[in-house]
């Protein structure tokens, strides 16, 4: 083999072709606005959509790679980040659909907006392949900076403005604990920057080294769980959620979460496998105090964004569960759940926007009697806040379980049982927002339901977004019936990835499919 062959099989170009097609459709949608302007703008949408989704099956068509690494190893294509490749690709599919009247009416420019989020998602993409230092950090920065332009995109919207600058400063500052952390795992490494090789260099560290490699992981999990939104590294949520752009707080909410848990789990399980269970302590306490302060403060919210922002920080920490385990059961269970969090929480940001778009609010009390002016916006919303609720049949009873019995399996008892209570605790505001959309009585109506526009999809950007309500609808009803599929694939990304292997060998239990997981709950 001569020398040019080597490098291109060290290179291994085909490894980020998903990501390639990603970085083409968006040179399109800015060279094509820029050339044929507002006569091609109708389009542009559906370029994206259309590459997103060729992006996907090229990522379908790459499982179980023989050579998953790139790059010189600083990119991973194995299956574990095809699964999150996907999630995140799938989750701007969503959120293009979402987004087109959102933006359109706003008077601003929708393919500048595309094309940002196509940034963001080439940015989350390469995140969850990741496993290099520089290329993690330049990575999470694409994705970072990106998130901040979307956030203040409206910019004659104070509340945008204000959302933005928030986020800039913490993002900023978490950024740059990231960052320290990832100078003190290089320096300690002697000079490495790939996670395999961290690792190795890692395991012979002895007293002060071992303390510095324990700051080392404080800063790093610091800069992750800004990123998923963990207590007490929140404090951006709420803010950035009500103050964004409805179709952007739908895009945070799932695909740059999910690019965050994928970048957690990896550079945890490699480069800080020999502080296991210093990370595992260190995320109970993330978890338990998501759970709890998600799901209680969400209680007195007024706001459908701000309640939705408190949900989302305790969907993290019902995540967290899976995490903390370690095992094959419990990584499974989180990307089950992150594949069916993407249906059921866009389909609640899906109704949030059309319902803003036709009254101009989105405060909780402006729903009451809904169900009498537009019953599909009312059965959409109410299920897929019932899934996120956990209520069976819907998807996220299944996800919830699956989480619950991996945590359960592992010993985690206290874990499992707080994310009971609070999970009991969720269903509460969930349905207060369900009671007040089809129990109220017609002269109980609000005023911005008595003023309820004409129904009608016939308007430019409406049938879009009429697809991913339906989309979602459908998902959120369906998946958690038929969710073998779903969670066959959730497996197979973990049992077959090489990082996971030795946790496969570790584990005294035996491997389930999910038949007999199912099987193993009911008999308890």
């Amino acid at each position: 083999m001569d020398f040019s062959s080597q490098i291109l099989e060290q290179l291994n170009t085909g490894a980020i072709l998903p990501e390639g097609i990603v970085t083409v459709t968006l040179m399109v949608v800015l060279i094509g606005d820029l050339i044929a302007g507002r006569s091609f703008s109708r389009l542009l949408p559906y370029v994206a959509i259309g590459g997103l989704l060729l992006s996907i099956f090229f990522l379908y068509s790459g499982w179980n790679a023989q050579s998953p690494m790139a790059f010189l190893g600083a990119f991973n294509s194995d299956n574990l980040s095809i699964v999150f490749r996907a999630i995140i690709a799938l989750s701007t599919v969503v959120s293009i659909l979402l987004s087109i009247t959102y933006i359109e009416r706003s008077g601003t420019s929708l393919a500048e907006f595309i094309a940002i989020m196509l940034t963001a998602t080439l940015g989350g993409m390469f995140l969850a392949g990741a496993s290099e230092l520089v290329m993690i950090f330049v990575s999470l920065e694409m994705l970072s900076i990106s998130s901040y332009l979307m956030t203040g995109y409206m910019k004659r919207d104070t509340r945008s403005n204000e959302a933005a600058l928030k986020y800039l400063l913490i993002g900023a500052s978490s950024s740059a604990i990231f960052l320290y952390g990832a100078s003190l795992l290089y320096g300690l490494s002697g000079g490495q920057t790939k996670l395999e090789s961290i690792s190795s260099q890692l395991n012979n560290l002895t007293g002060i080294e071992s303390l510095g490699l324990a700051i080392a992981l404080v800063f790093i999990i610091a800069g992750l769980a800004f990123k998923i939104s963990a207590v007490p590294f929140h404090q951006w949520t709420p803010d950035v959620y009500e103050g964004s752009p409805t179709p952007v707080v739908a895009f945070l909410s799932v695909g740059s979460k999910a690019a965050g848990f994928a970048l957690t789990i990896r550079l945890l399980v490699t480069a800080f496998s020999v502080l296991t269970e210093q990370w595992h302590f260190i995320f109970t306490a993330l978890a338990i105090l998501s759970m709890v302060l998600g799901n209680v403060v969400a209680l007195a919210q007024t706001s459908m964004k701000r309640m939705l922002a408190y949900s989302s920080i305790a969907q993290a920490g019902f995540v967290m569960i899976g995490l903390v385990a370690g095992t094959d059961t419990g990584y499974s269970s989180m990307v089950f759940y992150l594949l069916v969090y993407l249906f059921m929480n866009l389909g609640a940001f899906g109704c949030v926007i059309l319902f803003s778009l036709r009254t101009g609010t989105d405060q909780i009390s402006e729903y009451a009697g809904l169900y009498q002016k537009d019953p599909l916006l009312t059965l959409c919303l109410s299920l897929c806040l019932l899934s996120l609720g956990g209520i069976p049949p819907l998807v996220g009873f299944f996800g919830k379980i699956y989480l619950f019995w991996a945590g359960w399996q592992a010993g985690l008892y206290t874990l499992v049982l707080v994310g009971l209570l609070t999970s009991v605790v969720s269903i509460y505001y969930y349905i207060r927002v369900v009671k007040m959309m089809v129990v109220k009585e017609p002269q109980e109506m609000s005023n911005s339901v008595i003023n309820y526009p004409e129904i009608t999809w016939k308007l430019p950007g409406m049938r879009p977004l009429q697809v991913g309500l339906v989309v979602t609808l459908v998902a959120t009803s369906l998946a958690g019936i038929l969710s073998n599929p779903l969670f066959t694939i959730a497996r197979d990304s973990i049992t077959t990835t090489k990082l996971f292997q030795p946790v496969a060998m570790d584990e005294t239990q035996p491997e389930t499919t999910e038949v007999s997981l199912v099987t193993q709950i009911s008999e308890k």
